[in-house]
């Protein structure tokens, strides 16, 4: 089985992983490329029953945090370097207390904005209890994540991250075509990706729609604890259906199911310079590199076989 790429954009630059390897490189205030490798030490490789199903995917997206928590660590210390006369390796990466901290902002504010916020304005309007009650939620949650996206897409300081998401997407899209990884020719290819985190936000508050049903209109404070504790369930659930997408990416049937979530990924993403592809071409190859993979138009198929299961990872 052809072992997954996964990324993510971070300041000046694209962190991008394998199985057992993630690298980050950033563009430095001097214009060299920069790159930072580190190791997998994923919990789904030691421990058999965290594969099940919906399981692997809360416990995926909880290292995926963690990872690009720690790449946004070493790419903001990158950045920093252009106020100072530092050079060489980057300062102290984010440390454990740190990125707890960050994690309980980052959950807070998207429980407090996407769900609890949701299900609470809701309650407050004249809407009957039972199936009409959760599908009324579901389209303000909706809404209200659209719009969020729309209003920081403006944000001229989030442009350059946009490019570098659709650079990652562009390389990824490339290397599982088979294509020699060059800017002129990764260029070419799409900034969408069917495993794109931003699609997958949207499929977390539809699969929300169908779980919350289950329970129709508790009274608030049931309302409250519903919306949090499910949340793990609702996005292990998302997971697996944004695992079988990216098994079957040119299925016609599956991509007009998940249509909105590859047009949701227009907000997020930007048309890319040469300059900025070459960056996330330097995180992909440092991956294969690693991980012993052969490039593209090598004479090889991209990927490698492992007889682990593989766990898709987001682009």
């Amino acid at each position: 089985m052809s072992a997954p790429i996964g990324g993510q954009a971070v300041l000046e630059g694209v962190m991008m992983r394998g199985p057992s390897v993630w690298s980050v490189a950033v563009r430095k205030p001097d214009g060299e490329i920069a790159d930072v490798n580190r190791e997998v030490t994923s919990a789904l490789a030691r421990h058999r029953w965290m594969r099940l199903p919906v399981i692997r995917g809360v416990v995926a997206l909880g290292e995926a945090l963690a990872i690009g928590f720690r790449a946004l660590s070493i790419s903001a210390n990158y950045a920093a370097q252009e106020d100072s006369d530092e050079g060489g390796e980057p300062s102290q990466e984010i440390s454990r207390g740190q990125m707890f901290f960050a994690f309980a902002i980052a959950i807070g504010f998207v429980l407090v904005l996407f769900k609890v916020g949701p299900a609470l304005i809701t309650d407050r309007l004249p809407v009957g209890d039972g199936a009409w009650f959760v599908v009324v939620e579901g389209v303000i949650r909706v809404a209200i994540f659209v719009a969020y996206l729309a209003l920081i897409s403006l944000l001229p300081d989030l442009r350059r991250v946009f490019q570098y998401h659709a650079a990652e997407h562009k390389a990824i899209n490339a290397y599982e075509a088979g294509e020699r990884l060059e800017p002129s020719i990764v260029q070419r290819f799409s900034l969408i990706h069917v495993r794109c985190g931003t699609a997958f936000l949207l499929y977390v508050m539809v699969v929300a729609i169908f779980v919350f049903a289950f329970f129709g209109r508790p009274a608030w404070y049931w309302l409250i604890v519903t919306r949090i504790l499910l949340l793990p369930l609702i996005a292990g659930i998302a997971y697996e259906i944004i695992r079988f997408a990216g098994k079957y990416p040119q299925n016609p049937v599956l991509r007009a199911t998940l249509f909105p979530g590859l047009v949701l990924q227009r907000l997020t993403t930007r048309e890319p310079s040469l300059d900025q592809v070459e960056v996330s071409i330097h995180a992909l190859k440092e991956v294969l590199r690693i991980e012993g993979r052969d490039l593209p138009g090598a004479g090889s198929t991209p990927g490698v076989d492992d007889e682990r299961e593989q766990v898709e990872i987001m682009a």
